[in-house]
Formats: structure tokens, sequence, C-alpha cells
């Protein structure tokens, strides 16, 4: 699994001109699944969000984390994550898990960031054309990838 953290002011999901999901303070995460992901993936990701400490506290340093600022989360789906680019200049997604693999664990990881969050987390819809909008905060983007966690 791989993904891409943005620490935002807001954040929000637009399908088809209606707002499927918005969020204020907090982290609009973009996910990618491949094939070989699993809930150990899903296990190790929930776990480094939730306690990544990237909130500014009472003197301006980056120590709080997503629990102590009482945040919100938006996870969309972004098959686009795991692009193969080494030849030419067309993307290949060979990588990118099919349906019947990525929409389970997604659905997985939204949750159990849920029940570790303590509140809902926003999606945006498997498969969509989205339209995600944000005021990225700082700017901080984080990329994580469970297939290089040392």
């Amino acid at each position: 699994m791989r993904i891409v953290i943005q620490r935002v002011k807001h954040s929000s999901v637009t399908i088809n001109g209606t707002i499927k999901s918005q969020i204020g303070k907090g982290f609009m995460i973009l996910l990618g699944i491949e094939e070989a992901d699993n809930c150990e993936d899903i296990d190790w990701l929930c776990k480094k969000i939730i306690g990544l400490r990237v909130f500014d506290d009472e003197e301006g340093v980056m120590n709080k984390s997503i629990m102590d600022i009482q945040g919100e989360i938006l996870v969309v789906s972004q098959f686009t994550l795991m692009a193969s680019y080494k030849k030419g200049n067309r993307p290949s997604y060979i990588r990118a898990a099919g349906h019947s693999t990525a929409i389970p664990l997604y659905e997985e990881f939204c949750n159990k960031l849920s029940n570790q969050l303590g509140k809902e987390v926003k999606t945006g819809e498997f498969g969509a054309d989205m339209k995600v909008e944000l005021l990225n905060d700082g700017p901080v983007t984080i990329c994580m990838d469970t297939k290089n966690k040392e």
C-alpha cells in the first residue's frame, strides 16, 4: 500500500457536482493498493497515521498527532499511486490491484482507521471520477509505502 498524507485546513470530494464528503482540520489521504497488499499493511499504516506528529503545539512545533487535535480524516482511493513510469512517457498501472482485491482492502483500511480515530473517516467513492479540493496546511505532505517500512 502506498499513501500520500496531506495536512489540511479543509478538504472535500465532489462527484457529479455534488459534495460527497468534506472535513475540516486533519488529513486528506490518497491510498493506492496493489495485489500483494494485506491486513498487515493496513495495520501498519493505521498505526503510523494515528501516531504521526505533524500538527503544531503551543510553541508552533510539529509535535501533536491527529488524536491530540481531534482532527478529521478523508481517504480517497488512488490507483495512479501504483504507476510504473520507468519505460516511456505513458504510465503503466499493472501494479494496481483489481477491484476484487482493492475494494475490500480500501473498506477495511477506512474501517480500521475510523476505529482508531474514534470517529468516522470520510471517503470518496471507489472508481468514481472525483474532484478533490484541499487547502494544504504548511504545506505538509508525507508519502508512506508499506513495501518500504525501514
